[in-house]
């Protein structure tokens, strides 16, 4: 064979400079052989040998792996060039095979029939389309190409097969032909996945020391990739050539790291062939998208056949793109409750039809199957929980099974600023408080002046011995804005302003002293007088106490493993705290009030004279009815009142009977009947036979539970499912233990799908605003899912990048 089917030549100067380079003069051939350097590669997978217009066209074709082998877009539409990389990754993908999917039945003559599971392990080419209910084969959508048309059976290529009531027999006779089409596909399909870069580089004496060098490099370079992911580090640098002094983090990390390490210094940089250094863009980003896919791999296997719910929300990225963020929650092997990230989506719009698609897609692509999922957590927006066309019924519509909790910790913030808004003087609160923080935090001097202020004022209570002091103690140095949005701002802001009293005061009598402009003094007067009139400190203390409550159960209701018992048990008994608040609450509320009144030297009123505002109405009110009934009352009825009209899922059937599982007081609310009525709601999880053989179990179970010291002190439900599963009783009671599931799987809340739009805004920044979306879904599962990203090893990672196209050098496995 001819050396240049494998390279064109071009023409070069040489220098002084490159007569005397260090850089070794010589470069890997496609074989694997040694060349000389005045050679240009065509195929180059690191692109950093650019010798010919097609080797620059290769990186800008982009296309989807689909699971779904419906959906799949014909290997012959592909462009020839990026052609074999496509059909690689098919091959490192596998068949689409659902096996936890849940098919459906089809009249056939008289008989209902469907596609079975067992099959895929007679017929390993066989594949199954969840959108078409049909059955495809592997190795004739990769390798039959146009030719096969002639043998009249497309049926397993571009439409699928789906007379299950003959499927036996039809996938007999797809293989049954010697020399026929599927047969010459499983050919290739073989040769393809086990093919080797060339013969005569398994001749090559020196194949061996080439492989070990690869093995090297690439395991540093994946090392560097590692690092810069786990921080949300950027890879690539503005100036990249050899002369910058900043060529980016993932260069500049691979010198430092080879620098420090013998074994890889002799094998990267000039110690390395000049067109196998991989460190190009393309090579980073294989690097990343085998992290990522690894990941995902691990937590779709964790998954495997069971239920989960699905967490989804939207958000704008930093280059003003809608990403809608996909989490699942489900019972890992352990019995214990996960949320596991995997990945986001761009949707061209928010409404529901469009996020439906975006998650249709999403599942296509990662073998995920609708008929498994059990529960449904969006927050209120109308596109997701919208009776008539929301995103939660377009999904109920196929799979009736699935409950849709609307977020807690959403309707738990629209409480609270219900409240702020609706009672007039604590929205009058509010807004004076706003002005107070953005008057203080306005301009560099003033906040300045005011961290100035506050250290003073603490090395005062320091020396008096009334702050403690300790690790974490004593940070905040500026006011917090309440917002809207922002979980628990508003009961932040007040312990910020009450903490920093003396500061912000202080502040604001400068700028009313010292500015120059005429309004801001005059807006820093009227916010001195109005904080240090009683009404405003005690509304600030009343709203300090009741947001306490609220946000201790904001932060309860974020946990991950928190599960639906545990919310409408904690939502009840915050209701119940604030009744305790409003009758018994009030002299400890005044007492506060007081003290804190002398300590600043705010004049005190007597609840005994008559209210200044009500002395220009009909019939005057007392300071006393004016605080206690006009504020503190009705503020506490508002809230109670609010939480009464949102959380109304605790009256729900399903709530109900899922309150007989609470193991609190040994299982004081165990019902029977009422397990046995949550079962039945679960129709297709359990069938007429299932609810006869529960019956038994619960009896026996619930003897166990009560009697069993081992289960003595398990307070809630998920305690419960993870004892069973580490003693090992849960496939003794596999129906108890299936409705347990059923009941964690529900979502609280959507705690995990916001802590991922903020780590997208630390992914993508401004700097790093064009990030396409695979490369954002790449970085961001590696980041956020860092317990499984860590428990991969190198050699896996590297495997699969390996794998993912045929690459210039066969990667010898590690030897154990």
């Amino acid at each position: 064979m001819s050396l240049d089917k494998f390279v064109i030549r071009t023409k070069r100067t040489l220098t002084q400079g490159d007569s005397s380079s260090n850089v070794p003069n010589q470069s890997i051939s496609s074989d694997g052989n040694v060349i000389a350097s005045n050679v240009s590669i065509v195929r180059d997978e690191s692109n950093e040998i650019r010798g010919d217009k097609r080797a620059r066209t290769d990186n800008t074709c982009e296309w989807d792996i689909i699971s779904d082998p419906a959906l799949r877009k014909p290997i012959i539409e592909y462009d020839p060039r990026v052609r074999d990389d496509v059909m690689r990754a098919y091959v490192v993908k596998g068949a689409c095979q659902p096996l936890s999917h849940d098919f459906p039945r089809t009249l056939f003559g008289k008989k209902m029939r469907c596609f079975r599971a067992e099959w895929f392990k007679n017929w390993e080419w066989l594949e199954y389309s969840i959108s078409k209910d049909a059955a495809f084969c592997f190795w004739c959508y990769l390798f039959r190409g146009v030719e096969g048309r002639r043998f009249g059976d497309d049926v397993f290529v571009r439409t699928g097969f789906r007379n299950w009531k003959k499927s036996l027999e039809k996938f007999r006779d797809h293989v049954r032909v010697v020399n026929g089409a599927h047969n010459d596909a499983r050919t290739h399909f073989f040769a393809f996945k086990n093919q080797k870069q060339s013969i005569p580089r398994s001749l090559d004496s020196g194949i061996q020391t080439l492989g070990a060098a690869y093995h090297t490099r690439l395991n540093a370079s994946v090392d560097c990739a590692r690092f810069l992911i786990s921080q949300g580090l950027a890879f690539r640098g503005h100036d990249e050539r050899e002369t910058s002094l900043n060529r980016g983090n993932f260069l500049e990390l691979l010198d430092w790291y080879s620098a420090r390490n013998a074994d890889v210094e002799k094998v990267v940089k000039v110690n390395a062939p000049s067109n196998h250094q991989l460190t190009s863009p393309k090579i980073q980003k294989d690097i990343i998208s085998s992290c990522a896919s690894e990941t995902t791999k691990v937590i779709i296997s964790d998954i495997g056949d069971k239920f989960f719910s699905l967490l989804i929300d939207e958000a704008r990225d930093n280059s003003v793109k809608e990403q809608m963020t996909i989490v699942v929650r489900f019972v890992n092997d352990s019995g214990v409750v996960m949320e596991r990230f995997l990945g986001v989506k761009h949707v061209v719009d928010t409404t529901a039809l469009s996020l439906k698609s975006g998650i249709d897609d999403f599942f296509a692509k990662h073998g995920l199957s609708l008929s498994k999922i059990r529960g449904q957590g969006y927050d209120g927006a109308s596109n997701m929980r919208g009776e008539l066309n929301g995103l939660k019924t377009l999904i109920l519509n196929e799979n009736p099974q699935t409950r849709y909790i609307r977020c807690f910790a959403h309707q738990l913030q629209l409480v609270v600023v219900a409240v702020a808004q609706k009672n007039k003087f604590v929205s009058d609160f509010f807004e004076y408080l706003s002005m107070v923080t953005n008057m203080v935090g306005s301009s560099c001097k003033r906040k300045d002046e005011f961290r100035q202020k506050q250290h003073e004022a603490m090395v005062e209570m320091l020396e008096k011995g009334e702050l403690t002091t300790g690790r974490g103690l004593n940070q905040e140095s500026s006011l917090a804005r309440p917002g809207a949005t922002r979980w628990g701002s508003h009961h932040t802001t007040i312990i910020r302003i009450l903490s920093m009293w003396s500061p912000t005061i202080q502040v604001l009598d400068n700028i009313f002293d010292d500015g120059t402009d005429l309004k801001s003094r005059g807006t820093a007067s009227s916010l001195v007088e109005k904080m240090e009139s009683y009404q405003f400190v005690l509304i600030a203390h009343l709203m300090k106490k009741v947001l306490g409550l609220t946000n201790i159960l904001s932060h309860f209701l974020q946990q991950k493993d928190q599960n639906i018992l545990e919310a409408v048990s904690l939502v009840k008994s915050t209701k119940a705290k604030f009744q305790d608040l409003r009758e018994s609450g009030w002299d400890d509320l005044l007492e506060d009030v007081n003290s804190f009144c002398v300590k600043n030297k705010i004049d005190i009123l007597n609840m005994e004279e008559t209210n200044r505002r009500s002395r220009r109405v009909r019939h005057p009110i007392t300071n006393y009815h004016h605080f206690r009934v006009d504020i503190f009352c009705q503020v506490i009825d508002q809230i109670s009142l609010e939480m009464e009209n949102r959380f109304s899922e605790s009256n729900t059937e399903l709530l109900t009977c899922l309150a007989c599982l609470d193991p609190r007081d040994k299982f004081s609310n165990f019902c029977e009947s009422k397990l046995l009525n949550l079962a039945e709601l679960y129709s297709c999880d359990f069938s007429f036979v299932d609810r006869m053989e529960l019956k038994e179990q619960l009896q026996v179970w619930i003897y166990e539970m009560r009697t069993n010291e081992l289960f003595s002190a398990v307070q809630t439900i998920g305690e419960v499912c993870k004892k069973m599963v580490e003693l090992k009783v849960h496939n003794s009671f596999h129906l108890v233990y299936r409705l347990i599931e059923l009941a964690l799987v529900l979502p609280v809340a959507t705690a995990t799908v916001e802590r991922a739009f903020s780590v997208m805004n630390i992914i993508k920044t401004d700097l790093r605003n064009k990030m396409g979306d695979n490369y954002l879904t790449d970085c961001l599962v590696c980041y956020i899912e860092r317990d499984v990203f860590r428990s991969i090893d190198n050699e896996t990672i590297m495997q699969h990048f390996q794998n993912m196209k045929t690459r210039r050098l066969d990667l010898p496995k590690l030897q154990k």
